[in-house]
């Protein structure tokens, strides 16, 4: 597996990412075309296939968003973890979820010290990521 870094740490799945977003564009793009030229006769058949397409757009946003804020929560529990196992106390309640996300690719030597900075400076998650100097990859969040 190639080494985790700032510039490569996004993950892309082309089967979901490209193929399944096209498809379903391409479904809601001919059915919305298959309706504005549809006989008065086919025209109850062409919206059921917009109301498809726009169930399967829902469906496609939604299952990401879902699996997201799953990971986003496990993500906060196990920093929080991390944080109180290096200081003994909780992760600053000023950090937000994006930062504390930022924050896992820090090593556990940087770890407190640019939580701390994050908090101050109100630091990015794209600025805590390029401020950390050893990565720490996360190969399991897709």
């Amino acid at each position: 597996m190639k080494t985790q870094n700032f510039k490569n740490h996004t993950q892309y799945v082309p089967g979901f990412h490209g193929f399944t977003f096209l498809a379903i564009v391409a479904l809601l793009g001919g059915a919305i075309q298959d309706l504005a030229t549809a006989s008065h006769e086919n025209k109850y058949s062409a919206s059921l296939l917009v109301l498809v397409a726009v169930i399967f757009g829902c469906m496609f946003w939604y299952t990401r968003s879902f699996a997201t804020k799953v990971q986003d929560r496990a993500i906060r529990a196990e920093e929080n973890l991390r944080y109180f196992v290096l200081t003994g106390k909780p992760l600053d309640k000023n950090l937000s979820i994006s930062q504390i996300i930022a924050l896992r690719f820090a090593s556990d030597e940087e770890f407190v010290a640019l939580a701390a900075k994050a908090v101050a400076e109100n630091l990015s998650a794209k600025q805590i990521k390029q401020a950390i100097v050893n990565w720490k990859p996360d190969y399991d969040r897709a």
